[in-house]
């Protein structure tokens, strides 16, 4: 089993940035495959970002591109989101999520092992 718990939400305003952290805990979480999801009011939850567990492989939204950046740090069992100009369509609870065996691609297509329980970001305009 991994346990996930992500930390770092909270309120900003536009053209902010924030970091997200997502601690891992059980399972080695240096061979596990880590992304970020988010899901805004009213709509389904979208993939974000991912790595694989070297940190060599990182793949993003076509949305986030730019923007976001997703890094690791295997010592730690962290997994950290980096947010920039943010924008008030970025408000969403943000999900950290891993995989035993899906590579960073596949994560925006299959679902994950396991999920955190998401911290919320709210941008205001």
């Amino acid at each position: 089993q991994v346990q996930l718990v992500e930390s770092g939400g909270g309120l900003v305003q536009a053209g902010g940035s924030l970091r997200l952290s997502c601690a891992g805990s059980g399972r080695a979480f240096n061979i596990l495959t880590m992304a970020w999801f988010r899901q805004a009011p009213g709509k389904e939850r979208e993939f974000v970002a991912a790595i694989n567990w070297r940190g060599s492989d990182l793949y993003y939204a076509d949305s986030v591109k730019g923007q976001f950046t997703i890094s690791r740090d295997n010592a730690k069992n962290t997994v950290f989101l980096q947010m920039n100009s943010l924008k008030p369509e970025d408000t969403a609870v943000y999900y950290c999520a891993a995989d035993r065996y899906k590579g960073a691609q596949a994560m925006a297509v299959g679902g994950p092992d396991y999920w955190g329980q998401g911290t919320q970001v709210t941008i205001s305009s």
